[in-house]
């Protein structure tokens, strides 16, 4: 992966903000990673979301996007904007929850690494940590085949309670996925209200 594909654009963003992403397939240190986490290292402050509880890149989007503003009002419920992403995934309020559901583990085996930096912050610098911390095979989030092998949808259904749901058990799985998309979509826009 270059490091240009790491920089990902997201309309309306707050001025001062950028946003990094990658996809590390075949994670081999997901629980030294998780440990980072606990640990607070603050060279480890990055968002950690378990590739297998995402259905498209616009679902991370999402929750980027909420966290950052939520930064930006200082509304945060969480310490910080990175882990705020994790917690705006969840269609509850529940954070302990929304860490362990979206959040890295042990078991982890793709990951999806979120960097909100603020002006003047140096993305080469961060890449390079990523590079040189993460035992995984970078791929841009703009490759949405990969992160498609990635996704667990019945973990997906579970977490967004749609087991119910007729139309993500009928058609192909690309139709299945965009149905799972448009409703996880929905229930991270409801919560809280």
């Amino acid at each position: 992966m270059d490091m240009s594909d790491f920089q990902v654009a997201i309309e309306h963003l707050p001025p001062g903000y950028a946003v990094y992403v990658a996809l590390f397939t075949d994670v081999k240190n997901a629980a030294f990673l998780q440990q980072q986490l606990i640990a607070r290292n603050p060279a480890f402050e990055y968002a950690l979301v378990d590739a297998a509880t995402v259905v498209s890149p616009t679902h991370l989007l999402a929750a980027v996007y909420r966290a950052v503003i939520a930064h930006q009002s200082e509304t945060l419920k969480t310490p910080n904007v990175h882990s705020e992403t994790v917690l705006s995934l969840s269609p509850s309020l529940n954070i302990a929850e929304a860490y362990r559901r979206y959040g890295i583990s042990a078991e982890t085996k793709n990951v999806l690494v979120v960097k909100i930096l603020l002006d003047g912050a140096s993305p080469a610098a961060v890449w390079e940590h990523l590079a040189a911390n993460v035992e995984g095979t970078a791929v841009p989030l703009s490759n949405t085949a990969a992160l498609a092998r990635c996704t667990d949808l019945a973990r997906v259904r579970k977490y967004y309670k749609l087991n119910g749901v007729a139309s993500l058990t009928k058609g192909t799985e690309e139709a299945q996925r965009k149905e799972a998309e448009v409703l996880v979509l929905g229930a991270m826009a409801l919560r809280g209200l």
